[in-house]
């Protein structure tokens, strides 16, 4: 039996693409860091790379076309399960809409022999940013001979007793170059990776199928859903509890869910086979 080259092309670039991923992309840990923001190769003009991402489409992220102003099934399907009036296909067609991640260039002060990473934050942090850079007083931040490093400090949401992680920045107020060394400054320009290297993009087809996939799985892709997800999510403590009704089974269909399924399945129809 020959070998598959395509699966296996196909493979070999997405194991590549995970590992210049980790490489490429820098999250700051609990305690305080030192970054200078520096100009992106590939938009010179405009260090923010605001890109939109799926979560959890079968237990699994995926950068959505929008990002580039390209046709997005998913956004698609979306929109009409927003039209069906039904509050929760609202609902649902909410957690569907991609979600914006902004990501720079940076050099990471201690770490600079490892060139230049990307660091992507919310909103919160990215308004902050621009707030900065909007105050006269600061200015352009990321220029490489007048520009300002920035203070982050990161606290876990255990520590700030939160649900989620707390980010500070602080712009330091005294101007300096990006380095001592021109030659080196002009290689953390040059040397940069590209953000599509990074987080590579699903054709239309591609995330239609991926789309079709999760909502009609198969009973395979079904176990394998819920293998990923018991992995992948920490159990709770079991508490003492009085004993549950027992359940019905579990092969047993409303008439209301049944109606859901049919509703659903008839949208994506309508949108892409009609």
């Amino acid at each position: 039996m020959a070998l598959d080259l395509s699966a296996i092309r196909g493979r070999l670039n997405k194991l590549q693409n995970t590992s210049n991923r980790t490489s490429n992309l820098w999250k700051p840990t609990p305690g305080k860091h030192q970054v200078r923001i520096v100009p992106y190769k590939f938009a010179p003009e405009n260090p923010f790379i605001e890109l939109f991402f799926h979560y959890n489409i079968n237990n699994k992220t995926y950068l959505s076309p929008s990002s580039f102003g390209r046709p997005d099934p998913i956004v698609e399907f979306a929109e009409k399960l927003k039209r069906m009036g039904d509050k929760e296909d609202w609902k649902a067609a909410k957690k569907m809409e991609p979600k914006l991640r902004t990501f720079v260039p940076v050099l990471v002060r201690g770490e600079e022999s490892e060139g230049v990473k990307f660091w992507g934050f919310g909103k919160t942090v990215y308004q902050e940013i621009l707030g900065y850079i909007a105050d006269p007083d600061y200015g352009d931040i990321t220029d490489p001979n007048n520009g300002r490093d920035i203070t982050i400090e990161y606290t876990s949401a255990e520590d700030a007793g939160t649900s989620y992680p707390v980010t500070t920045i602080r712009v330091k107020p005294n101007v300096t170059p990006l380095g001592e060394d021109a030659t080196a400054n002009q290689n953390f320009m040059e040397s940069q990776s590209n953000i599509t290297d990074i987080y590579s993009e699903l054709s239309y087809d591609e995330l239609k199928s991926v789309l079709e996939g999760w909502l009609n799985p198969t009973a395979e892709e079904a176990e394998e859903s819920v293998s990923q997800q018991t992995l992948s999510t920490p159990s709770a403590p079991k508490a003492e509890a009085t004993p549950a009704p027992a359940a019905a089974p579990s092969n047993s269909v409303t008439t209301e869910e049944k109606k859901k399924m049919d509703d659903v399945a008839s949208a994506f129809d309508d949108l892409f086979n009609g």
